[in-house]
């Protein structure tokens, strides 16, 4: 499997520092989670039913005509693939790898390529995946331009895949709205905006038929009961929305300050991490997490995100903590 951030455990091995020590900032996931409910017993023990009101919810929170509820949308990225014949296949990079894995793993040939290099070469592709706002590069596009991206593709019979899982912070740039386009795929994910990653639960946007034909890939009970209880109301508290929009953009703009203070300007970021290129991001990772910090490290390009530090002491942990990785 590819490399991901969130793997506290295994660096709790490795650096011989207890768990419950570490400053875990290695994933885009909001530190400021929904307050989950009690769960009712009914959500445990009888089979999720489709008809609880989760669609509903959700399609108004995406502004989605249709939605299709999955075990996160790594799900989704996993079964898209299998969905079409062999073809040609332009994936943003630097992005989250999964996609392109997934793709060539259905014996699609991929090219991974900078935003700018996609939309300028679409005639060759038969699908064009990007994430908006792109983890880690922080690209971002006009929704007039992915719309007439998607219509040139959508002429020929290709499909343009767009990864929204951390547009909630910018809802307005979704193009969920228009998602019962054909050939026109939205994919958002319920655990960074809602801090809920251990849920696993995500949305496919997308038209009628290509729903239907996901849900007969992936079967019946797509996202289990307690998840569809907690998700349906959280989608729904418009209140906690509104406040949490406001948090994640103030927190963003306090790290890409401390990020500033120390040399080390982001390179790209959103309301939800920040993301340097810096040549030495391999000997900062190994520095930070000698300290209990963990960041994600990307290889190509040489960089660290940075997630959210929940509050003033892990702000103030990690600018100590940078300074003497710095020095």
């Amino acid at each position: 499997m590819l490399e991901h951030g969130g793997r506290l455990l295994r660096a709790a091995r490795h650096y011989g520092i207890e768990p419950a020590r570490w400053l875990d900032l290695s994933t885009g996931i909001s530190p400021f989670a929904w307050p989950v409910p009690d769960v009712p017993a009914s959500a445990w023990h009888r089979l999720p039913e489709d008809d609880d009101g989760l669609i509903e919810a959700a399609c108004a929170y995406y502004g989605a005509p249709h939605v299709l509820p999955v075990a996160g949308s790594q799900a989704a990225i996993q079964a898209l693939p299998r969905l079409r014949a062999p073809g040609r296949v332009g994936v943003i990079a630097p992005g989250y790898a999964e996609h392109a894995h997934a793709w060539s793993r259905a014996g699609h040939a991929v090219e991974t390529l900078p935003a700018d290099r996609l939309l300028a070469d679409h005639e060759r592709f038969d699908v064009i995946v990007l994430i908006h706002p792109n983890n880690p590069g922080g690209d971002r596009f006009e929704g007039d331009a992915l719309l007439a991206l998607h219509e040139a593709l959508a002429r020929r019979g290709g499909w343009l895949v767009v990864d929204e899982a951390f547009m909630d912070a910018t809802p307005l740039q979704s193009l969920g709205p228009h998602s019962a386009r054909d050939g026109l795929v939205v994919l958002r994910s319920a655990g960074k905006f809602f801090g809920l990653a251990g849920a696993r639960a995500g949305f496919v946007c997308a038209a009628p038929a290509l729903i239907d034909a996901m849900r007969e890939l992936l079967g019946p009970w797509t996202l289990a009961g307690p998840a569809r209880y907690v998700l349906r109301h959280a989608l729904a508290d418009h209140a906690w929305h509104a406040t949490q929009r406001e948090r994640l953009a103030a927190c963003a703009g306090r790290l890409r300050a401390l990020l500033e203070c120390r040399d080390l300007a982001p390179t790209a970021g959103c309301a939800f991490f920040q993301w340097r290129c810096d040549d030495r991001a391999t000997q900062l990772h190994d520095a930070l997490a000698k300290r209990g910090i963990l960041t994600r490290l990307f290889d190509e390009p040489s960089s660290l995100r940075f997630g959210l530090p929940p509050d003033d002491a892990a702000f103030a942990r990690l600018d100590a903590a940078l300074a003497e990785a710095t020095a």
